[in-house]
Order: structure tokens, then sequence, then C-alpha cells
């Protein structure tokens, strides 16, 4: 936390994992006896990024602190990119999924991690920090496969929040897409969410991504707001 902002590192690996979060008002966090000028705050966030060796990413919501972030990102050459959705689903009863071969895995998700990288083409280098992420991560999690003919085509995880589920990491093999196995993942994620007390839940997805938006909005989530980021990439990075 520095002075209201968030500020988080994962060695590159997404965006969301390496950016900035204006997310309290100016005079919050370590050293923050006195609010700063935004030109100097962000002054300041540039340098710690170039030191880590990562570019300055904001992230931008409806409630960023100060309201004009976005525009002051915007005049000192900021780019704007990914602009995201966060959607959300409420239910009472869920779609019974259809027979699949689904397996959920509660510990490391150290297979399900091989499947997940295997098929969205995740590097060697950004599976051992993804991997440390999720270890570091305490809530309760779901890792989710299914597979199709014995082959795993298509991944995600779960995540419990009080009674709320996070999805991430959704992803279907490319040659397999189209086919109802993302729906039906999602589904049986969303029933193991259930039986442990989830009755909400709630995902991102970039908003280009039209055939997620057709496949979650078939599954009945609503979108509850946007965001997107600010980049600026450092010179001395190299």
């Amino acid at each position: 936390m520095f002075d209201g902002w968030v500020l988080r590192f994962a060695d590159g690996y997404t965006r969301r994992a390496n950016s900035i979060s204006p997310l309290y008002p100016a005079g919050r966090g370590a050293g923050a006896e006195t609010s700063m000028d935004v030109i100097e705050k962000i002054r300041h966030c540039e340098r710690i990024y170039a030191e880590n060796r990562l570019p300055t990413i904001f992230k931008i919501t409806p409630g960023v602190h100060p309201a004009h972030l976005d525009r002051v990102l915007e005049e000192r050459g900021y780019s704007l990119a990914d602009t995201c959705c966060v959607l959300t689903l409420h239910w009472e009863q869920l779609p019974e999924p259809e027979p699949a071969a689904v397996t959920i895995d509660e510990g490391d998700g150290s297979e399900w991690m091989a499947h997940f990288c295997a098929i969205s083409g995740v590097t060697d280098r950004d599976t051992q920090i993804l991997t440390r992420m999720l270890a570091n991560m305490k809530a309760r999690k779901g890792f989710i496969s299914l597979s199709h003919e014995g082959q795993v085509v298509a991944c995600g995880l779960g995540v419990l929040e009080g009674d709320y589920i996070g999805l991430y990491n959704i992803v279907t093999a490319p040659s397999y897409r189209n086919q109802g196995f993302g729906k039906q993942l999602i589904l049986n994620l969303l029933r193991w969410g259930q039986e442990h007390g989830a009755r909400h839940s709630y995902l991102q997805v970039v908003c280009s991504n039209a055939p997620a938006l057709r496949l979650y909005g078939k599954l009945g989530y609503t979108e509850t707001y946007r965001y997107w980021y600010r980049v600026k990439e450092n010179l001395n990075i190299g």
C-alpha cells in the first residue's frame, strides 16, 4: 500500500497481478501521513516499477482515487489497454450439467497446471510464477479439468470467497471450442461452488472476447462494471 494505492508485483505475469490499483483516498498506507500530489505519486510508482524491470500499469475502475486519474495518465502518455468486463451471476437453482468426464482437484493443482499451461501456451517461466501465485492464495480452490475421449480439453479454476465463487483461467483447447465443453466445465465448477456454500459467481473477461461473452450470457452472467489498464513502458527496462 502506498498512499492509498495498492501496488502488485508478480514478475510480469499478467497485467492484473503487476498493476497499481488506486482504491483508496490519499493519506492511507505505509508512509502516508500526508497525501501527495497525484503527479508525484505517479512518478514514484514509475520509479518503483522501473526498479523491478516492469512497465507501469494502472488498473482503472469506476471507483479510482482520484476520480480524474485516467485523464492524468492519458496526458502523461499512458496507453489504453485491455478493457475488461466484470460479470456476475446470482442463482437459486443451477441447471444440471450434462454427464462429462470432470475432475476437481482441491489440492495443489499440479496436474491441472500441466494441462492448463499446455492448452493456454503458458511459458515455463510463467508456469513457475503462476504456481507460486496460486500456492500463496489461501482461499479454498477447485482446479477443474474436463476430458473428452481421454484427453483434457478444458480447464478452469474456482476460488471460494464467502458465498461467492470466482472463476479464473477458463480455457478450452482451440480445436474443441464451440462444442459445449466450456459450458459444461463452468456448470460443473459452479455446482462444486454451490456444494461449498456459494450462491453467487463473478468472473472477468476482455470485452472484445465476443465468444466468451456469448457463453457467459447464456449461463446467465450479466455485466456489473468495466475496467481497463493504462500502461507506460519504462524506457530504462532492459
